[in-house]
């Protein structure tokens, strides 16, 4: 194989590395104690009947270099599906050499031929390299939004306590 970066839609085969390389991602951003991700959980969910989500993984001479996973949303103002980039990560010595480029043009290439309204993504807000790497392709911050998000204990408690709901389900 040359010396060339390339990018492959994931496969079954691949869920160990997939694990692997989140866990890393996982590192890189101090957030080890909160993947709860499983080999099983990745196959139900990347390649099972209930997947929702895809994965890709770089290579650079065959061996792997990183992953990007990401899945569709909808935008009601677009009247359109897009892209949300849920990780992408590189393997600190591969970093710097196109790997992060090759991955947003793969996923800008699949928004394209599926007409996608949006490409969206988060970065951490002290992650400054990859913040300027983004904007270096065109993406800009959108400073107006805020995310927020429940979780587990509390996605459970909203969906089970029903005090002072003028509805019913």
């Amino acid at each position: 194989m040359s010396n060339k970066i390339l990018i492959e839609e994931a496969e079954r085969k691949d869920v160990p590395l997939i694990l692997s390389f989140i866990k890393k991602l996982a590192g890189y951003e101090k957030l080890s104690d909160k993947v709860e991700a499983t080999e099983e959980l990745l196959e139900k969910y990347l390649f099972g009947s209930d997947a929702n989500a895809r994965a890709l993984i770089g290579y650079f001479d065959g061996k792997p270099t990183g992953f990007a996973v990401y899945f569709y949303n909808f935008s009601t103002f677009l009247g359109k599906k897009g892209i949300y980039l849920e990780d992408i990560f590189i393997l600190p010595e591969m970093r710097g050499r196109g790997f992060g480029r090759a991955f947003i043009k793969h996923i800008a290439e699949i928004a394209v031929k599926e007409n996608c309204g949006r490409f969206e993504w988060s970065v951490l807000d002290w992650n400054e390299p990859s913040r300027k790497f983004y904007e270096s392709l065109g993406a800009r911050p959108m400073n107006e939004w805020i995310i927020y998000r429940l979780e587990g204990k509390e996605i459970l408690k909203l969906a089970q306590n029903h005090e002072g709901d003028n509805f019913e389900n």
